[in-house]
């Protein structure tokens, strides 16, 4: 390739790469947004967060599109192919991660026309800031090539998962202990569902980054919560509002 077809070919690869820092930066918007808007029975803000997350939709369509392009085009191989897939990888993390947060907001609107349950959503809350401090950091890493901080929220997988568990057995009690309490307790076991999701999401993210610049697979099984004596109950099938 000519001098010009090469720098062509840097700023079409550049410009995707910077298209998936800006996604990533508005998902994790969106994640600590919707957890605020939950904590603070935020009606605003929850619907703005709903209505946001078409601005992820048209994100991921358009890297897809790029990225696509890009390797019919420029046929890229070695690093550069990897950093091209990985952005398609990341941007498809990233949508789920804002389909899932909107989710939250969505019941948030549905917690917020009842009486507040402040011991509850703390727990919520305390949940989401870690979640939000791992797709950050993941995020982060991304964006400087650090490959020991993406390995870090990797191998940090089990604690969202404790995190998880532990709140699962409280909303248990909560609704063992009083019925009227089910219909919130449902809503924010989905709610805390779905954080656990975007923790994965995170971890997937990690490992494509670790991928995109080594160009291997992380080996090993990833880190899971070992359930301890009453912690392995199956999730209730419920209804999805």
């Amino acid at each position: 390739m000519n001098q010009h077809t090469v720098k062509a070919y840097g700023d079409e690869l550049n410009q995707i790469t910077a298209e998936v820092a800006r996604m990533g930066g508005l998902a994790e918007a969106q994640v600590a947004d919707a957890i605020d808007s939950v904590a603070r029975r935020d009606v605003a803000l929850a619907r703005a967060v709903i209505e946001r997350d078409a601005k992820l939709d048209a994100f991921h369509r358009d890297i897809e599109r790029k990225a696509i392009r890009l390797i019919a085009l420029r046929q890229p191989v070695a690093s550069d192919l990897r950093k091209t897939l990985s952005a398609m990888k990341l941007a498809m993390d990233l949508e789920r991660t804002g389909d899932l947060a909107k989710n939250i907001a969505k019941r948030g609107l549905v917690l917020a026309e009842g009486e507040p349950m402040q011991v509850l959503t703390r727990s919520i809350e305390r949940m989401g800031k870690l979640v939000s401090n791992r797709l950050r950091d993941v995020l982060d890493a991304y964006t400087a090539s650090e490959l020991d901080r993406a390995i870090s929220v990797w191998t940090a997988d089990d604690e969202v998962d404790e995190h998880y568990n532990s709140l699962f057995r409280e909303l248990l009690t909560y609704m063992m202990g009083d019925a009227r309490t089910i219909g919130a307790c449902t809503h924010l076991l989905f709610m805390a569902k779905n954080l656990e999701r975007i923790g994965d999401h995170a971890t997937n993210i990690a490992e494509t980054i670790h991928y995109e610049i080594t160009g291997e697979e992380l080996t090993g099984d990833r880190p899971r919560f070992v359930p301890r004596p009453g912690d392995d109950a199956p999730t209730p099938t419920l209804p999805v509002v």
